[in-house]
């Protein structure tokens, strides 16, 4: 594929692009670790980006995008949408490339994610979650002064640059055990950006996605074979505010259900007790939703393959919320 056809907006997200992203992202983040863990004798491979700059996966996929902009465009700024780790992935690459950013996030986003979005230097514009469109907020935003809007994941550059974190986690595992390969990617999906580049960047990989309960959207549109949207007002309280989407994207449904992926839902406090592990035996903080693919595990809601790769992606969480998890 040509540099021309891989830098066209709209095109799909392909597995070379994945690689492309890869090489970018290493060029200026430090890997994250690929951490074992035993569960019932077994060992699982946890991703800990958590540990990124800023606290979270999204980093990967705000600098691929950011990065391939024109000057024209850079110059026009940004705009994008989330509840916090896109957010700040996205801010964190405008600010390293001089880009001006504004983020739409929800007025019940995590004070510690609005924050860090602030600190890193973009304007933040909030909405309410249940009567209000962000893409539209964002889409007139983009129409009053020019931004080019960033989605959250409906992205080719968005949903290739989260798959890098596959490429660098198969990497780091053939360099401690020589030969091995991932058979099984447990990640946690939201709109299924991370969990569709990473179904690229691993094609040979099972894959298993994991929801908060009461926000099956994208279980439904697998079973149904389209698109469903979630009803937002009659959704339940979920404490993982990074996996609340009204629909799976038109870009990553069909990667994930080309792959025949499976999809399960965990309760928060099956997060809260990921949580607790993931601090207890890897000393790392995690946030509810970003504990999601642990939680599926550790209740046993999905097999784990022989060797399997589990995103811990992202770490963003308030003090009193972890320490309430935590059970202090």
């Amino acid at each position: 594929m040509t540099e021309q056809a891989l830098t066209d907006p709209g095109r799909k997200p392909t597995r070379e692009g994945v690689l492309r992203a890869a090489k970018k992202i290493a060029e200026i983040l430090s890997p994250t670790p690929l951490l074992p863990l035993e569960v019932d004798g077994r060992i699982i491979w946890c991703k800990a980006e958590n540990l990124q700059p800023i606290g979270a996966f999204k980093i990967r996929g705000g600098w691929h995008r950011l990065s391939d902009l024109s000057e024209d465009e850079r110059a026009r700024g940004v705009v994008a949408f989330s509840s916090g780790n896109h957010a700040q992935g996205v801010a964190w690459a405008a600010g390293k490339l001089g880009i001006t950013a504004t983020i739409v996030m929800p007025e019940d986003a995590p004070a510690a994610k609005i924050d860090n979005t602030r600190a890193l230097g973009a304007a933040v514009v909030t909405y309410d979650r249940l009567s209000e469109s962000r893409e539209d907020i964002a889409e007139q935003i983009s129409l009053d002064n020019g931004a080019i809007v960033v989605p959250s994941f409906d992205d080719p550059w968005i949903i290739e640059g989260q798959g890098s974190l596959a490429v660098e986690a198969a990497t780091q595992l053939d360099g401690m055990v020589s030969g091995a390969r991932f058979d099984h990617i447990v990640a946690c999906c939201g709109g299924g950006g991370m969990a569709s580049g990473c179904a690229l960047a691993l094609p040979d990989a099972a894959l298993t996605i994991v929801e908060p309960e009461g926000w099956d959207d994208a279980a439904r549109s697998l079973a149904s074979g389209k698109i469903e949207h979630l009803d937002m007002a009659a959704a339940p309280p979920t404490s993982c505010d990074a996996l609340q989407t009204p629909h799976i994207g038109r870009l990553t449904f069909p990667v994930l259900a080309q792959r025949e992926a499976r999809a399960v839902q965990v309760s928060d406090d099956e997060c809260a007790a990921a949580m607790r592990v993931a601090f207890e035996r890897l000393r790392l903080v995690l946030e509810p939703g970003g504990a999601a693919a642990l939680a599926a595990i550790l209740s046993g809601k999905t097999d784990t393959g022989k060797t399997p790769l589990v995103t811990l992606s992202g770490g963003n969480v308030d003090r009193k919320k972890f320490a309430a998890a935590l059970g202090d």
